[in-house]
This record gives C-alpha cells, sequence and structure tokens, in this order.
C-alpha cells in the first residue's frame, strides 16, 4: 500500500486479470471504501483537519492511478493484433522462401522436361515429315524407274530432263527436312526459354509482392507503435494533468480549511468579545442600577429621619419595602407601597 499516494497497488503482471474480473475490481474498491470509511474524522485540531483533506486526496489518487493502470492494459491489448500479425508476415515469407527453395530442384527438372518434351515433340514431327517424304521419294523413284524402263526407247533428252527433275526433288526434299529439323530446333529453344522467363517472371513477382506486403506491413506496425506511443504520451499527460489538478485540488482545499479554520477562529474570538462586553456591560448596569437604587434608597432614608424615625427603624423600612417590592413583581401582585427608582 502506498504510504503517501494511492490506498492501492496493482501489479503489472495481474493488471489484465484484474480488468477483465468483476470479483476482482469489486474487492478492489472494497479495500478503498475500507480504508476510507476505517479513517475517523476529527475537526478539532489543524492537524486533524489535514488529515481528512489527505485521506480524500488518496482516494482521488487511486482513482487516477486505477485509471491510468487500465489504460495502460488497453493500450497492451491494442498492440497485440499488430504483434501476432507481424509473426505471421514473418511466418508466410519465410515459408514461402523455403517453399521456392524446396522446390526449385523439381521446378529446374520440370522447366527442362518440358524443354526436352518440345525438343522430342519438333523430333517426331520432323521424323514423320521426313518418312512421309521418304515413301513419297520412294514412290517417286519408282515410278520415275518405271517410267526410265517404259523411256528407254525415248529419245535421250527426255531421259535427261526427267533424271534432272527427279535429283531436283531429292534435293528439295532433303532442304525441306533440314529445314523442319532447324524450326523444330528452334522452336524447342524458343519454348524452353520462354518456359524458363516465364518461371523467373513468376518468381520476380512473388519476390515483389511479398517485398511490397512487407514494407506496407512495416509501415503498418510503425503506424501502430506511432498511435501507441501517441497513445502513452496522452496518458502521461493525461496522469501529469490529473496529478497537478489533484495538487492543485488539495492545495485549495488546504488553503480553504485554513481560511475556515481562521473564520471560525475570527467568529469565535467575535463572539468571546461581544460576550465580555456583554457580560461587563451588563455588569455595569446591575453596579449603576445598585448605585441608583442605593442612593434613592438612602433619599427614602433620609425622608424618614427626618419624620422623626429612629436611624434603626428608618433602615429596617427600606428594608422592608424593598424586598416586599421584590416579593411582588416575582409573583405578578401589586404592592401597596413600593419606592420608584
Amino acid at each position: 500500500m502506498s504510504e503517501t499516494n494511492e490506498l492501492v497497488v496493482i501489479e503489472r503482471a495481474s493488471a489484465l486479470e484484474v480488468f477483465t474480473s468483476p470479483t476482482k475490481i469489486d474487492e478492489l474498491l472494497q479495500d478503498i471504501e475500507r480504508q476510507a470509511r476505517s479513517f475517523v474524522p476529527d475537526l478539532s485540531t489543524g492537524t486533524s483537519r489535514k488529515a481528512i483533506a489527505s485521506m480524500a486526496n488518496k482516494v482521488a489518487r487511486s482513482k487516477t492511478y486505477i485509471d491510468a493502470i487500465g489504460k495502460n492494459v488497453v493500450a497492451d491489448l491494442k498492440k497485440l493484433p499488430a504483434q501476432i500479425d507481424e509473426q505471421r508476415r514473418l511466418v508466410r515469407e519465410r515459408l514461402d522462401l523455403l517453399k521456392d527453395e524446396v522446390r526449385k530442384p523439381l521446378t529446374d527438372w520440370e522447366v527442362e522436361q518440358e524443354r526436352f518434351a518440345a525438343e522430342k515433340a519438333a523430333e517426331e514431327e520432323r521424323l514423320r515429315i521426313a518418312t512421309e517424304e521418304k515413301a513419297a521419294a520412294e514412290a517417286m523413284a519408282i515410278r520415275v524407274r518405271d517410267d526410265h524402263e517404259l523411256a528407254l526407247y525415248m529419245n535421250k533428252d527426255i531421259d535427261r530432263e526427267r533424271a534432272e527433275k527427279a535429283a531436283e526433288l531429292e534435293r528439295q526434299r532433303i532442304a525441306h527436312e533440314e529445314q523442319i529439323k532447324r524450326q523444330a530446333a528452334e522452336q524447342a529453344r524458343i519454348d524452353a526459354e520462354e518456359n524458363i522467363k516465364r518461371e523467373r517472371e513468376e518468381s520476380a513477382q512473388r519476390e515483389a509482392a511479398l517485398k511490397l506486403k512487407a514494407e506496407q506491413e512495416e509501415q503498418a506496425k510503425i503506424e501502430v507503435q506511432q498511435a501507441a506511443e501517441r497513445e502513452k504520451k496522452e496518458a502521461a499527460e493525461k496522469v501529469e494533468r490529473d496529478k497537478k489538478e489533484a495538487q492543485e485540488r488539495a492545495e485549495r482545499e488546504k488553503q480553504e480549511a485554513i481560511a475556515e479554520e481562521q473564520r471560525k477562529q475570527q467568529e469565535a474570538e467575535q463572539r468571546r468579545v461581544a460576550e465580555e462586553k456583554r457580560i461587563k456591560d451588563e455588569a455595569d448596569r446591575r453596579a449603576a442600577n445598585i448605585e441608583h437604587q442605593k442612593k434613592i434608597n438612602n433619599q427614602v432614608f433620609d425622608i424618614l429621619i427626618k419624620a422623626g424615625i429612629s436611624a434603626d427603624c428608618a433602615k429596617e423600612c427600606v428594608i422592608a419595602i424593598v424586598k416586599h417590592q421584590k416579593e411582588a413583581a416575582a409573583s405578578g401582585q401589586h404592592s401597596p407601597v413600593k419606592i420608584n427608582y
């Protein structure tokens, strides 16, 4: 328990449990209420009155303290999704790279197989064409031979022309076959290069996408951190403002208590002076009244003496008249004889 500021202390490790458990908060409030209500106020001295203000200030400080701890818990919880997302991003990126690394031999093999398949298809196509052309050439040779045998009886110019034509056809067939082989090989090379290029472009696109995503997530992380820092700063500023307000309020209450005490002392002093004056005035009035009555009584005494009454008798008469006059006044009766003062 704090000796100067708060009535309770919340450990950081258990703060989340305190704010998510109604019973914990209730126990916390009950503890504060028990301490505050067990305090016996005493207004008899300035020190006691300061103790009352101090206890009220501790209750206010406890409120600010608990609220600030709760705000820090909320700030920590707000950071948690960003931390989890950061770990998810790290897992995705590293496992994607690991997947590409593990699969690379197979990817390279598949590209090579595609190149081999393209070359094989081109070779098969070339062989098919060559077979067809060879069959056509053989058929042509048979026809030429048959025609030659039939043309033995024809002139030598026709034989030479046909031979040249057959030779030209054979040359054209061989040239065409070579062209097909070159085209097939070139096409296989082009297809293999395009496959490799396409795979590299796709890999580059994936890397660029991962890099962009990483940059975006890093920016989001920075923004979350900046927001958390702003909230932390705002919370610290609020705590400082609350502390300053509490100190100013405590100082005002202290000054007000001092002023109230001074006012009460002044009023008490004024009442004492007034009471002393009243007592003195009453005493003076009674003394003056007694002196006045004594003077009148002496005048009556002198009148009785002049009337021929002895001094002792005159004194007893005055005493008897004064006594009877007081008794009649006390009982509300009318005295037949009295001395007017």
